[in-house]
């Protein structure tokens, strides 16, 4: 059975796919802010790590956990709403990429599954 990764493209694909989706964050003024002190390229390449991994691609993902490295977010606002923002522009991006509306709904599954942590709760 083919993975989750390999079903979205691998590699070049999961790279897009972060380039398109920090775009749509970064204009968005619901969650933008959360950004505005961030190395978005070293963001990015964390981003892509971290989903390469949870979609069953090889594990190069070196970062902090969930809560921890969202922690100084939570303290500064982060709530549902800023989540669900998120989920809705990986979403997008992977419609727009052509994903198939199951694997969207799986990669919506796994961002939901770490709502908790993200949250600090």
């Amino acid at each position: 059975m083919t993975t989750l990764y390999e079903r979205l493209g691998g590699e070049a694909a999961i790279d897009k796919a972060v380039d398109i989706f920090y775009r749509k964050v970064l204009t968005d003024d619901r969650i933008n802010g959360f950004f505005d002190d961030v190395d978005m390229e070293r963001q990015a390449n964390k981003q892509k790590a971290f989903l390469t991994m949870v979609f069953g691609g090889p594990n190069q993902y070196t970062g902090q956990d969930m809560r921890e490295g969202h922690k100084h977010l939570v303290a500064r606002g982060l709530d549902d709403s800023h989540v669900d923002a998120v989920i809705e522009h990986l979403g997008s991006t992977l419609k727009e990429l052509g994903a198939a509306d199951e694997d969207i709904a799986q990669v919506a599954g796994i961002a939901n599954s770490v709502r908790d942590d993200v949250l600090n709760r």
